[in-house]
């Protein structure tokens, strides 16, 4: 009796350890795009909240289950932004979360490699993002195509280009 007591404690203090809180606050998602063809629209999305559980030591067990609030899609420019909010791009009435939810974790050179669900605007698409990890921050880069989410679907690419750039940092406390 005393041994399985003991085993569930060292369990709970186990799972404890490795469940981290997002500092909403330093979170974010940067992204790059093109306008126009020749001109660069940078902005980023805050409201980051959701789950981490990592170890180093046990991949196996680790896991990314996150989201970000689609209203707060910020290009300091309010026109545009409230644009974006809108049925022509992200629609965050209808959809008013970004989500990530990894299926796997690995070790790379360079790194490390997520593998899971990025749910945008009502469509899921299985990613790959290649992330780094260092003092509580997780920094990770990936390429999506809008039109594969159908954000924007009805603009073209002359005004909006479809290759988005995401840069997403994770700190946790």
């Amino acid at each position: 009796m005393k041994k399985g007591l003991i085993l569930a404690v060292a369990i709970l203090f186990t799972t404890f350890l490795q469940a981290q809180s997002i500092d909403a606050q330093q979170s974010k998602a940067n992204f790059s795009v093109s306008n126009m063809r020749w001109m660069t629209v940078e902005g980023n999305f805050t409201g980051m909240k959701g789950n981490i559980s990592f170890d180093e030591a046990d991949l196996a067990s680790a896991s990314f289950n996150v989201c970000m609030d689609a209203a707060t899609v910020n290009t300091d420019n309010k026109k545009r932004d409230d644009h974006l909010r809108n049925a022509d791009f992200f629609d965050v009435t209808k959809y008013p979360e970004i989500c990530f939810t990894s299926s796997s974790i690995s070790k790379t050179s360079k790194g490390y490699v997520t593998q899971g669900s990025l749910t945008m605007h009502g469509v899921t698409k299985n990613v790959k993002i290649p992330f780094t990890y260092q003092s509580g921050k997780f920094t990770g880069k990936l390429k999506i195509k809008r039109y594969d989410y159908e954000v924007g679907a009805d603009t073209g690419t002359f005004m909006v280009g479809d290759d988005i750039s995401i840069e997403i940092i994770a700190v946790v406390k």
